[in-house]
């Protein structure tokens, strides 16, 4: 059964566009990936460091092997210097 990823980041102020660099790093390694679907950034209009990321992935399996990946882990632990606060993930199911 196919997932929904949700991911939210609060950016820190004046970060925005190191953080955008290191979101299509991150994306450009997770298209290839097993069980990858698809991916889109969406930015607030209200809070303009509050971005949501929504992925797609076959399984929640695929996903969780994406989320331990040592290259993943790597951008990852860039992205997070750059938050104002912990990066939140939830993971959803159509209902």
């Amino acid at each position: 059964m196919a997932v929904k990823i949700i991911i939210d980041r609060q950016v820190k102020k004046g970060k925005e566009a190191e953080f955008g660099k290191l979101l299509r790093e991150l994306r450009s390694k997770a298209v290839p990936t097993k069980g990858y679907i698809s991916g889109e950034t969406l930015r607030s209009l209200e809070d303009h460091c509050n971005y949501i990321v929504i992925t797609t992935w076959q399984t929640v399996e695929d996903w969780k092997a994406w989320e331990k990946n040592p290259e993943r882990k790597k951008v990852q632990a860039k992205i997070e210097k750059l938050m104002a606060r912990p990066t939140e993930t939830k993971i959803y199911v159509h209902a």
